[in-house]
């Protein structure tokens, strides 16, 4: 027998086939507000190609991502079986514990999500079972999304479907299909995931049930073709165990009851510190970078930051603190000076290292690093940004200490 699906009752990624009593899981991984109508389509399209081959199915959201927050990574579930018991079987859990597909609608999500209601950041293709996929809308190549996506110590599959690059604010270079709470940009997105879904995983639902719903909502037989040809354009890679990114998170420990204090108190934050466990990162699509040598320390960015991200360097300019940046923009509109911040690709990093480091000891190398991110210098400014007198003061730049695990609601 093959390797055990979310069920644990049949092997659809090795024989692609249902056995007589069988059910299978999906996730769609979206962006909150941006992308729910999407998900919604995508997760109900599931089901309903699946009932349309006699199997019987639900889709549902998932409870903690209500109400959903701008940018902020949640969930949507599809559950088919063979019939109604193992239906049933399947729900009984309050979300699926694995899955055999997954679904990420936003390619930089591949580092990590982090739900608002907190369960820690965790990689993308966690629910994956071995020999399962993970589909990613995206232009990018395979190898270039795994080196983002989190090791596993068993084999399963990276499959892209193919995303054009939408010109927009939301993630320059960026290839996610972003709308609105209500609305989605009917860009057959939807049609192209479940059509991966179809490719990857026929024992859930097959390319000619896809068709069959494109047809019936659109009556367009452009758009039937068109989706059809996108079944030989999905690149699928075989990612062997131990292949990926080793990059690891903070591991939190939720409290039990003995830790819990009386009526379950939960701390407000203290005037001038950040949360120390929600870190928010994984909302953004695209970061801020500094060019410090351009700054004229007006205070705006540190000012009109929503999320307080920005400390004061020795040199009196502003930085990131990018484990707090949420990638709003709103530094980069509200900056007075051109190109001194710009907005970059997310998928362009591997960490959230502060930057001003690598400034200070290697100013030259820091601008080369800018120029490769496509940001012009402008050294005529340099001049004037050294005359400007700092407004805040930082005499001592805070080292970096090693972080440890926290326990969240109890003690440290």
């Amino acid at each position: 027998m093959g390797a055990p699906t979310a069920s644990g009752t049949a092997s659809p990624h090795q024989n692609g086939t249902a056995t007589t009593s069988a059910s299978w899981s999906v996730e769609v991984v979206y962006r909150g507000i941006f992308q729910k109508r999407l998900a919604n389509r995508i997760s109900r399209g599931v089901v309903l190609g699946a009932r349309k081959e006699g199997k019987v199915g639900t889709a549902f959201a998932r409870y903690g991502d209500s109400p959903e927050r701008n940018g902020i990574p949640a969930k949507n579930f599809a559950v088919v079986a063979t019939d109604e018991v193992q239906l049933e079987s399947s729900l009984a859990r309050y979300e699926p514990e694995s899955v055999d597909v997954s679904i990420v609608l936003d390619d930089t999500m591949c580092k990590g999500v982090e739900s608002w209601a907190w369960y820690g950041v965790q990689p993308i293709n966690k629910l994956v079972v071995p020999g399962g996929s993970l589909v990613v809308t995206s232009d990018k190549q395979p190898d270039e999304l795994l080196r983002a996506v989190k090791v596993k110590p068993y084999a399963y599959n990276l499959v892209v479907v193919p995303s054009p690059v939408h010109a927009g604010v939301f993630a320059p270079e960026g290839s996610a299909s972003f709308a609105g709470l209500w609305v989605d940009n009917d860009d057959n997105t939807d049609f192209k995931c479940l059509v991966a879904v179809a490719r990857v995983a026929p024992q859930i639902l097959t390319l000619d049930s896809v068709l069959d719903i494109v047809r019936e909502r659109t009556n367009d037989e452009g758009r039937v073709e068109a989706v059809r040809a996108i079944y030989d354009q999905i690149k699928i890679r075989h990612v062997e165990p131990g292949e990926g990114s080793t990059v690891d998170h903070e591991e939190y420990q939720k409290p039990g009851w003995t830790q819990m204090r009386e009526g379950i108190v939960v701390e407000a934050m203290q005037v001038g510190t950040r949360n120390p466990l929600y870190k928010k990162w994984s909302t953004r699509t695209r970061r801020p970078l500094v060019n410090f040598d351009t700054c004229i320390k007006c205070t705006q960015c540190w000012l009109q930051c929503p999320d307080e991200c920005f400390e004061v360097t020795p040199e009196g300019t502003y930085e990131v603190v990018y484990e707090a940046c949420i990638g709003c923009s709103i530094c980069e509109e509200v900056c007075p000076v051109p190109d001194c911040i710009t907005m970059v690709n997310e998928l362009a990093f591997d960490n959230n290292d502060n930057l001003y480091p690598m400034y200070a000891s290697d100013p030259e190398g820091y601008r080369g690093f800018l120029q490769q991110h496509g940001i012009a210098l402008h050294p005529e400014l340099i001049e004037k940004a050294k005359k400007t007198p700092a407004v805040h003061q930082q005499p001592e730049y805070p080292s970096k200490k090693q972080k440890q695990p926290v326990v969240a609601g109890g003690e440290e």
